[in-house]
């Protein structure tokens, strides 16, 4: 029954977003963000915690600013996945811009597929939708399952509309490989947390868990990784421009050269968030496992 009332309610808020304007949607979005921030409060504490350790130079000031209009960011992109779950390829594809598209259709020449890397940043959920549109190339997502499964039924059918195919998270990463051996770029998440086994690298000055699949694949298969973000330009349409990871030097798939790559993947990401602080996620808990690390290293150095 509670998963019936949740499904209910969220497709009475979702066939409101998908009669909205591009305009209203953003804007609902940021007022929705903006009240979460300053009057529910939730997860600010973990924000302003990443904020402040991230830019240690930073006043508190300019950490609250950032963090609120984080929060208005958050808010923007749900609502804008839900307006763009009812709108046509056309409608769509005139609210993004490709500034270097040709990066991703190099890259598939070879014919190992591409792997495509975002982050939670900008408006990610559209992204999953707009950017195929944008470069013709019906994408393979990587996707984690919503606990509703009515919900994550609704999900898959918005992401799927266009051409798109969806590769649940934790499914045999045979899927993964035959998409990218048919030519196909399947697009992963890479910013979150990964668990204590994970890879560890430096992201903003302190050792993060993060996930190894983009590295490991990448040079299990060939594939290369293409990095790509949307960013929020002053009138709320997007860009997205597209940069190859560098993997010179690595010609294996030995668990240094998948560190190496993960390491590369990483701080291309946080060249950009530097750039654009307020377009990421920063309630998610991504060092959550940072203690755990310098612990373990502090042990092996007693040995």
């Amino acid at each position: 029954m509670r998963e019936y009332i949740e499904f209910f309610l969220f497709s009475c808020v979702d066939r409101l977003a998908r009669r909205l304007s591009f305009r209203w949607a953003g804007r609902i979005g940021a007022w929705l963000g903006g009240a979460v921030f300053s009057v529910v409060g939730y997860r600010k504490e973990v924000t302003l915690d990443n904020l402040s350790k991230a830019f240690p130079e930073k006043a508190e000031e300019e950490l609250q600013n950032i963090a609120r209009r984080a929060y208005r960011n958050y808010g923007i992109a749900l609502v804008e996945s839900m307006w763009a779950s009812g709108q046509s390829a056309d409608a769509l594809k005139k609210v993004v811009h490709a500034t270097n598209p040709e990066i991703v259709h190099n890259a598939r020449k070879a014919g190992k597929g591409v792997l495509f890397l975002s982050a939670h940043f900008g408006s990610w959920e559209f992204l999953s939708t707009s950017v195929p549109l944008v470069l013709g190339l019906p994408f393979g997502m990587i996707a984690q399952r919503q606990r509703n499964k009515h919900i994550d039924a609704l999900f898959e059918a918005n992401r799927s509309r266009f051409g798109n195919f969806i590769i649940g998270m934790g499914t045999s990463t045979r899927k993964v490989i035959k998409a990218l051996a048919d030519n196909h770029v399947v697009l992963l998440l890479g910013d979150q947390s990964g668990p204590k086994e994970a890879v560890f690298v430096e992201f903003f000055g302190r050792p993060s868990a993060t996930h190894r699949g983009a590295a490991a694949f990448s040079l299990k298969t060939g594939a290369p990784i293409v990095m790509g973000v949307l960013l929020r330009q002053p009138d709320g349409t997007y860009t997205i421009t597209f940069e190859e990871v560098d993997q010179r030097g690595l010609d294996s798939s030995s668990e240094e050269d998948v560190t190496e790559l993960t390491r590369r993947h990483v701080a291309i990401l946080e060249r950009w968030i530097r750039a654009n602080p307020d377009h990421w996620l920063w309630m998610h808990k991504r060092w959550k496992h940072t203690p755990f690390f310098q612990a373990q290293q502090q042990a092996e150095e007693v040995r």
